[in-house]
C-alpha cells in the first residue's frame, strides 16, 4: 500500500502550489524536501513562499521549514530524522503526507530509504566483503532480514554499503534512524528546456526587485560571516559577493542566472537517475492548467491504495 505522495521537479516549476492544492483536496499535509528552506530568515533566496501553503483561503499544514538557524550546516542524516518524525506525526492523525521539493538527495533518501547515511565506512569489514562474490554478498545481506530497499541488491557497492549499515546497526542500535518503510506514488513536473529557462530568469528578476538583496544584507547584518552565506550556494553565494563589493550587479546577475539554470539541469539528471534505479515517476506537463495537473494526479491516485 502507498503511504506517501511525492511532487518533485526542478526549480521554478510550481511544485509547492500544486502540492498544496492536492493536500487541501485529499486531507494531506506537506513535508518539504528542500535543503535550504530549513533555515529561518532565508526566505526569498530559497523560494520559501509561505503564501503558497494556502489554497482557497485554507491553510495547509507544512513541515521541515524554518527549523534551524542560518549558519548551521544541516545534513541529510538530520533531514531523515526530521522527516521520520513529521511522517509519523502526520499518519498518526490519519492524514496523508505529501512530500514536495526539488533537492534530489533528500527526495532520494526518503523514497529509496537511504536511512543511515551517518554510518561511517568500515575499512576492515569492506576488505573482508570484497573477497565475496556478488551472489554471496546478496545472500549475506538477505540474512539480516527484510530489506527496506530492494535496489540495494543490484549494485555491488550498494550491497556492501547496506551490509556495512546492518553491521553498524547491530553494534549501535541507538545511533541509527529507523526510517519508515516508504512506498511513494511520485509525480514530477516538467517544462520544455527553453520554458524552464525563461521561468527561472523571470523569477530571478522578480526576487531581486522584491527584497532578495536586502535579505542578504540583513543576514550579514545579524552577524553571519560572508563565507557562511556563500556556503549555501546559488543566490546566497552570488548576492554575498555583490553585497560585499566583490563583483558588480551585472556580473552577479549573469553568473547567478547561469548557475540556477545549471542547477535545474542537475536536478533533472538526478530525477532521471532515480528512474533508472527503479523509481516510477509520473511526469506532468508543467504548461497545462493547474486544474488539469490536479486531475492527472487524482486519476493516478484512484488506481492505487493508501
Amino acid at each position: 500500500m502507498k503511504n506517501l505522495i511525492t511532487i518533485l521537479g526542478p526549480t521554478a516549476t510550481g511544485k509547492t502550489k500544486l502540492a498544496t492544492a492536492l493536500a487541501a483536496m485529499i486531507g494531506g499535509e506537506i513535508i518539504s524536501a528542500d535543503s535550504r528552506q530549513v533555515y529561518r530568515g532565508m526566505d526569498i533566496g530559497t523560494g520559501k513562499d509561505i503564501e503558497d501553503y494556502r489554497f482557497n483561503g485554507q491553510d495547509v499544514p507544512y513541515h521541515l521549514i524554518d527549523i534551524v538557524d542560518p549558519g548551521y550546516e544541516y545534513n541529510i542524516f538530520e533531514y531523515q530524522k526530521h522527516f521520520t518524525a513529521a511522517f509519523n506525526d502526520i499518519v498518526s492523525r490519519d492524514k496523508i503526507p505529501v512530500l514536495a521539493g526539488g533537492s534530489g538527495l533528500y527526495l532520494d533518501a526518503v523514497i529509496n530509504g537511504y536511512a543511515l547515511t551517518s554510518v561511517p565506512e568500515d575499512a576492515f569489514l569492506r576488505k573482508q566483503l570484497d573477497r565475496l562474490s556478488d551472489d554471496e554478498l546478496r545472500e549475506k545481506l538477505k540474512s539480516y532480514g527484510q530489506l527496506h530497499n530492494t535496489t540495494d541488491l543490484i549494485e555491488r557497492s550498494r550491497i556492501i554499503r547496506a551490509i556495512e549499515i546492518k553491521e553498524y546497526e547491530k553494534l549501535n542500535p541507538n545511533k541509527v534512524i529507523d526510517m519508515p518503510d516508504i512506498d511513494s506514488v511520485t509525480f514530477g513536473i516538467s517544462y520544455e528546456r527553453q520554458e524552464i529557462r525563461q521561468r527561472i530568469t523571470d523569477r530571478l528578476v522578480h526576487r531581486l526587485n522584491h527584497g532578495m538583496i536586502e535579505e542578504v544584507e540583513h543576514l550579514l547584518g545579524t552577524g553571519l560571516k560572508p563565507e557562511q552565506l556563500t556556503f549555501y550556494g546559488l543566490e546566497y553565494k552570488w548576492l554575498t559577493l555583490y553585497v560585499t563589493g566583490q563583483i558588480l550587479y551585472d556580473e552577479m546577475f549573469a553568473n547567478l542566472n547561469t548557475a540556477i539554470h545549471q542547477f535545474a539541469k542537475r536536478q533533472m539528471t538526478w530525477f532521471r537517475r532515480m528512474e533508472k534505479k527503479g523509481t516510477k515517476i509520473y511526469w506532468i506537463d508543467g504548461a497545462i492548467p493547474e486544474e488539469n495537473k490536479l486531475n492527472a494526479i487524482l486519476k493516478v491516485l484512484a488506481t492505487v491504495k493508501f
